[in-house]
């Protein structure tokens, strides 16, 4: 029966070249990885390897076993790695999983309070695109998570942090920056920055523009809320978007002005029911909503409609 051990003795000698490498990669004499070798042969029944002048070419054979070696041992490493990552999460790492949008607004200054508090402990921040987030979460992946559904991946659970109103916002001199809210008559005609088809926001956002007989040119389709407001900041059109990243832009070449419709974009953290509990996730749910609050007190002075969850 082909052992473990037959298979590594057959991957050294592959990868050094020579029996005599071999045994000192495996720390075994000579005549072991010899011995072994020719054990294989016998058991897969055909030669691996012809012996020319005391060397070792290896068979056409040989050469194809060697690639599917490679694929499980590769499977192998990834294994002993992350064997090794939740060794350092023992020691002080902690991983969130959330969406590209709010890797770049509210997950940064989070980090930085949370880091400020804890210094000994490492972060990692994996940016997702829907459904990928959800199947990570899912899987346990990741301490933490940072959603906009309103459901619960499987396998979490959902701790709401904020809801605020989706948000108008305009080039630097456009004509409706003079209006201090903007009505979806408002848009009727006008060139528009439009989120990608696939997102779920588009559809909300499409519907309320259908429900009031307003016609927009689509100008733009994009995928990421950041690339919509760096496109109304080249001056290619208006657009609605989560105020979170319009924050970012605002005083950089966009104006932001709330609309007389609600449009709620919320924002909640899915904990993981089945990875193991620390304490650094309710240290970081604290600087989430921290953060949160600092947010929202800046919207709501700009006039959008913000409610934040404190538990």
């Amino acid at each position: 029966m082909i052992t473990l051990r037959h298979i590594e003795v057959f991957r050294a000698v592959m990868t050094t070249g020579s029996v005599t490498r071999a045994a000192a990669f495996l720390h075994t004499s000579q005549p072991t990885v010899s011995r072994e070798l020719a054990r294989l042969e016998q058991l897969v029944g055909f030669e691996l390897f012809l012996r020319e002048r005391g060397r070792l070419a290896p068979t056409a054979r040989a050469l194809m076993l060697f690639e599917e070696v490679e694929r499980s041992f590769t499977g192998l490493d990834r294994i002993v790695a992350f064997a090794g990552s939740l060794g350092q999460f023992a020691e002080g790492k902690f991983s969130i999983g959330c969406l590209p949008a709010l890797s770049q607004a509210l997950l940064p200054e989070a980090c930085k309070r949370f880091s400020r508090e804890n210094p000994a402990i490492s972060l990692e921040v994996a940016a997702l695109e829907s459904p990928h987030l959800e199947e990570a979460l899912s899987a346990q992946h990741h301490d933490i998570g940072l959603i906009e559904n309103d459901d619960a991946p499987r396998g979490t659970e959902l701790q709401p942090l904020l809801a605020v109103d989706e948000v108008c916002i305009l080039p630097d001199g456009h004509p409706l920056v003079a209006r201090e809210r903007l009505q979806a008559a408002d848009f009727a005609g006008l060139p528009f920055v439009s989120l990608a088809t696939s997102d779920r926001y588009r559809h909300l956002i499409d519907a309320v523009f259908l429900s009031a007989g307003v016609q927009r040119q689509m100008q733009v389709e994009t995928h990421s809320a950041v690339s919509v407001c760096s496109m109304v900041r080249a001056g290619l059109g208006l657009a609605v978007v989560n105020p979170i990243t319009a924050l970012m832009f605002q005083g950089q070449g966009i104006q932001l002005r709330p609309l007389a419709f609600s449009l709620p974009f919320q924002v909640s953290v899915a904990k993981p029911l089945y990875r193991p509990a620390t304490p650094l996730r309710e240290r970081f749910v604290a600087a989430l909503q921290a953060e949160a609050g600092v947010l929202v007190q800046r919207l709501r002075e700009a006039g959008v409609g913000c409610t934040l969850y404190q538990n």
